[in-house]
């Protein structure tokens, strides 16, 4: 009988001690994820602030302005960061993790130059004040993602249909200019980017597997990382939508 007890014990300690070991790694992946996302940001935002910097003097474009804003260039600038997400999704599997990093600080980068037109069309002050309401809205929809006890999967394949129907509808109000049609475009894309944002922290959360090596570790938290950033990007820029004040 105190053999049995002895085994018990010895089971249930060796349970709690695999527990910890897990809780433990999947903090340290997560922390890794929120920081790989977080630099990216940062490197979008210096580089999206001295190219608007750059683009314009004295009230008029500079040569670099017109280039990046009106000249042909200008669609490289805009598709360049949407192809580089396609890369990174597909190949990142046959990349090393450094490689895979640095492709994602690339990608950052080109986000930055075809962004840093909000310079030009908003205010510092409103863009700084929706920039910190994105990161508080996304900090608590991210924090509710990793700690709820419930799936998220069903909202997330309803999500991604409402995603789908965002794409389509902007793409029509591209011919029709409808100012009621982009209000509600704006509306629903907050509401869609706020959803992902907890079902993509679930979903990166459950991707977590304490038997991966280094190098599947680190591919799954750039990706987790750039899914992240995609999301707060989206939920910022529908945000500036309507608490921008145009310049």
């Amino acid at each position: 009988m105190a053999d049995l007890r002895n085994y018990q014990t010895r089971t249930a300690n060796a349970g709690t001690q695999a527990g910890a070991v897990i809780d433990q790694g999947l903090r340290a992946y997560m922390l890794r994820v929120y920081n790989l996302m977080a630099l990216g940001l940062a490197i979008t935002g210096f580089v999206a602030y001295f190219a608007s910097q750059a683009a314009i003097a004295d009230g008029q474009l500079t040569a670099f302005g017109q280039a990046i804003y009106l000249s042909p260039l200008r669609w490289v600038v805009m598709l360049a960061p949407l192809a580089l997400v396609f890369f990174l999704s597909f190949r990142i599997h046959a990349m090393s993790v450094g490689a895979a990093q640095a492709t994602f600080w690339v990608y950052a980068g080109l986000m930055g130059l075809s962004l840093s037109s909000i310079f030009l069309v908003y205010t510092g002050a409103s863009i700084t004040q929706t920039f910190f309401v994105s990161a508080a809205a996304f900090g608590a929809l991210s924090l509710f993602g990793y700690t709820t006890k419930r799936d998220l999967s069903a909202m997330g394949s309803f999500l991604v249909m409402g995603l789908f129907g965002l794409i389509i509808a902007s793409l029509v109000n591209l011919f029709l200019h409808s100012s009621a049609l982009d209000f509600a475009i704006s509306a629903i894309g907050v509401l869609v980017f706020a959803g992902l944002t907890a079902w993509d922290t679930q979903k990166i959360k459950e991707m977590y597997f304490e038997a991966d090596d280094v190098a599947v570790a680190g591919r799954k938290a750039i990706m987790g990382a750039l899914t992240l950033y995609l999301d707060f990007v989206n939920l910022f820029l529908f945000l500036l939508r309507f608490m921008g004040n145009r310049d």
